[in-house]
């Protein structure tokens, strides 16, 4: 198992200029992302990494859906609402709540979320270190991906709003979606890139990370707010291998962990 990163204060001795665009980010933002009783770089063992596959809302745009507000509405109301937060041990996956609906009911489900999702696309933002990070990857010959339960339209304007592009791109369209490995083993294939050569990068622990483990590839949570708490108490079943706050901090996951080798001629056609 890779070491494990944990957020520290900056050093007080001063960092040599000129920085690379993401560390000149990452001292703005007063963080720097450091590794618990990490060997030398010389000494790590250095995983080759080929491709990422990244989740789409809160990863690579910042949250704007009231998902809570959207499930509500969905279920029915605060206790239905309440009892599927029970049954899903304090989260709702509310895709596969209503995949067992009557038709009707569920095609007005599915009415409610396109309305949530509709709105959420109109305040559309690129998430803070998403471009460098994608510009970086390319520099590197790094395949990219993209994974969501957000519909192909959202996607589709994804790429027109920010011109970048992602491929695959798999949307709610594919089946299964995530959490099941399914979309994530998809990407590998069409890479021509095993999974153990793939690191998947999402802020959720039950769709996210659990796909990414579940296809042997390695995992990265983004948790911003820090709603997941530490990471070494994170249960070992959701347990990412690494754990950021900001996409800023995966330069470093990615350059002190990982040998960055360029994808096979054939997967960058």
């Amino acid at each position: 198992m890779l070491p494990r990163l944990l957020l520290g204060p900056l050093a007080a001795a001063p960092l040599p200029l000129p920085l690379p665009l993401h560390r000149r980010l990452a001292v703005a933002g007063g963080i720097r992302v450091m590794s618990s009783a990490a060997p030398a770089p010389a000494q790590r063992s250095r995983r080759p990494l080929r491709g990422v596959v990244f989740d789409m809302d809160g990863t690579l745009t910042v949250p704007v859906i009231d998902f809570p507000a959207m499930y509500r509405e969905v279920l029915g109301g605060d206790a239905a609402y309440a009892a599927a937060r029970a049954a899903g041990g304090g989260s709702v996956d509310i895709l596969h709540c209503i995949e067992d609906w009557a038709p009707d009911k569920q095609r007005h489900a599915y009415e409610v979320i396109a309305r949530f999702e509709k709105e959420g696309l109109d305040r559309l933002q690129i998430m803070p270190g998403a471009s460098e990070l994608c510009g970086f990857l390319d520099a590197k010959q790094i395949r990219r991906g993209l994974i969501t339960r957000n519909v192909k339209d959202a996607v589709d304007l994804f790429h027109q709003r920010f011109g970048m592009t992602f491929s695959p791109a798999l949307s709610r369209e594919f089946r299964p979606y995530k959490p099941d490995p399914a979309p994530l083993l998809h990407i590998c294939s069409t890479w021509n890139i095993p999974p153990h050569e793939v690191i998947m990068i999402g802020d959720s622990l039950k769709d996210d990370v659990v796909c990414g483990k579940r296809a042997g590839a390695f995992t990265c949570l983004l948790d911003e707010t820090e709603r997941y708490g530490p990471h070494d108490s994170l249960p070992e079943e959701v347990k990412p291998d690494f754990k950021v706050s900001s996409l800023t901090e995966v330069f470093t996951v990615l350059e002190e962990n990982f040998d960055l080798a360029p994808a096979p001629a054939e997967s960058r056609t």
